[in-house]
């Protein structure tokens, strides 16, 4: 099987097994829903099914900055139930996190999740080790604020109790990490007698990794595995798979132990990934020393993997186009924060067409009109077709390839007294520049910075990705088609552009959007949007 198994932004897995299914948790950040989760029956085949966390009551992300929200959910399966345990970041930047962890539960993957019970806001990364004598741990990582400590402080346990839903008993910090530092992300496992520990280390960056140490007691103490990291890229640039670890691993009935992972695929010759952290897969085997190594030998990730002892089972592809025909709005799309987007779009307004009503401007934490999938691919066409009737330039509307909103580039629909209803290109580099607006043909003098359109016409507008380069284009026909503008930075919608993959943990987004940041809530209709991986 070909690694990533799951493409484009899916990190921080957490898997489970559940009788001859399946399933992965991965984190979402400021994206709502909130939680993805997918289904496989094979190892290898993978389909979304559900993104639980989607009312006010689990989750309102409204005002979170830019990569906070959900940060690494865990996912578990006791007593009948699915337990999902995660946290809402609502601050990064600066010496706090005010990291709020949660607990829901549902019998069905697919159902209405329970209301969360809140748990603590120590740190962040939660899990929640179900022992094999009906009690219940939940393990975090600390965040430590003050001034010349150590920020990643540890790994918290504490009991809880599923009856009274809190946490009961004494707080122990059962593992202080390595050398490598920046510990997290806990799981804990049972096996002969041993408590297993694995963590999260180095960072999300290219010196990531994961460690295991283990115990008699589940208190610990927990004593280190001598052969070193059970899984890296660190100090090989040739692999596929880089920047890997944050993981979790699952047995099959057969017996076959697999681990799942976060890596990034970096744009070839560039230290930038577009397509942010993926979900990737490998064979591990326990050792006679008791200890879980990956199978081929070494603690590197390899690209290509064995499939297990599986009966394959493939599942239907999701369609390239969608043409908004149906009342629900395809899984696949996301939108940003808000518990509430029936108030900036309808499928029913116009039947046969997403209508964006305009909302504030790209970029707000608060409340955007914008619906987007993930980038899974490295070069890839999206297209769509819309129909507004912009005012003023105060309303936009068009085509986004997104990472965050100090990241992206944007073709937009807009109107001004100059040149009326136009195109323009914006956009913006974290760190580096302000909206740019392009230079985009010889219309008069020479240096206009916008493309004149007919007044009442749809306009077919179109983004073609091929690796780091960018082109956007736009048609009135959908078969006669104009380039916009220069060549873009696509480097630039990723982990790595402005401030670095320390501080950015999402990956490429393309959809719609619409602004109209005058209030009048101008909509915009949109009557497809396909998506071509190339």
């Amino acid at each position: 099987m070909n690694n990533p198994i799951l493409k484009g932004f899916n990190p921080d897995p957490s898997i489970v097994r559940v009788g001859d299914d399946y399933y992965i948790a991965t984190s979402t950040f400021e994206w709502y829903p909130g939680v993805q989760i997918h289904h496989s029956k094979d190892l290898v085949n993978w389909r979304l099914v559900s993104r639980p966390l989607n009312r006010e009551a689990l989750l309102d992300m409204r005002g979170n900055p830019d990569s906070c929200g959900i940060w690494a959910p865990c996912l578990s399966w006791c007593d009948g139930l699915f337990y999902l345990v995660y946290t809402d970041v609502k601050r990064f930047n600066g010496s706090f996190k005010d990291a709020h962890n949660y607990i829901t539960t549902c019998a069905t993957i697919d159902g209405e999740w329970s209301d969360p019970v809140y748990v603590n806001s120590s740190g962040f990364d939660p899990s929640l080790f179900h022992d094999d004598d009906g009690r219940k741990w939940f393990t975090n990582m600390v965040w430590d604020h003050r001034t010349g400590k150590n920020a990643f402080g540890g790994i918290l346990l504490q009991e809880y109790d599923p009856t009274a839903k809190k946490l009961v008993g004494p707080i122990t910090n059962i593992f202080l990490g390595t050398d490598a530092g920046l510990t997290e992300a806990p799981h804990i496992y049972k096996r002969n007698g041993y408590y297993y520990l694995l963590t999260a280390e180095g960072g999300t960056g290219y010196e990531h990794r994961m460690t295991f140490a283990r115990s008699k007691n589940l208190e610990g103490p927990y004593e280190l595995d001598p052969h070193g990291y059970f899984l890296t890229s660190v100090d090989n640039p040739d692999l596929v798979l880089q920047r890997s670890g944050h993981g979790d691993f699952v047995e099959t009935p057969q017996g076959e132990i697999f681990a799942v992972h976060l890596a990034t695929r970096p744009l070839p010759g560039i230290k930038r990934s577009p397509l942010g952290r993926e979900t990737a897969i490998q064979r591990a085997e326990w050792g006679e020393d008791g200890w879980l190594r990956l199978a081929h030998g070494n603690n590197q990730p390899q690209a290509n993997v064995d499939a297990p002892d599986l009966p394959p089972h493939p599942w239907p592809q999701d369609p390239a186009l969608d043409e908004f025909d149906s009342a629900q709005l395809p899984m696949h799309y996301q939108w940003l924060r808000t518990p509430y987007p029936e108030n900036f779009y309808s499928l029913q307004d116009r039947p046969g067409f997403l209508r964006l009503y305009g909302k504030q401007s790209i970029g707000s934490s608060f409340e955007q009109a914008l619906i987007a999938r993930r980038q899974q691919a490295f070069c890839f066409t999206a297209t769509t077709k819309v129909e507004f009737v912009p005012q003023t330039f105060q309303q936009m509307a068009g085509l986004t390839c997104y990472y965050n909103g100090q990241k992206f580039h944007y073709l937009y629909i807009s109107h001004d007294d100059e040149h009326g209803k136009h195109l323009g290109i914006m956009s913006h580099s974290e760190g580096e520049v302000t909206d740019l607006h392009f230079p985009l043909g010889n219309y008069g003098s020479g240096s206009e910075k916008v493309v004149p359109l007919p007044a009442s016409t749809p306009i077919y507008l179109r983004a073609q990705v091929n690796y780091e380069k960018l082109d956007f284009l736009w048609s009135v026909d959908g078969e006669k088609w104009q380039q916009v503008g220069e060549t873009l930075d696509y480097s630039i919608v990723s982990d790595e552009a402005g401030r670095g993959e320390g501080a950015s943990f999402t990956g490429a987004f393309v959809g719609m959007a619409c602004q109209d940041i005058s209030g009048a809530d101008c909509p915009a209709d949109f009557d497809f949007f396909e998506y071509l991986e190339r």
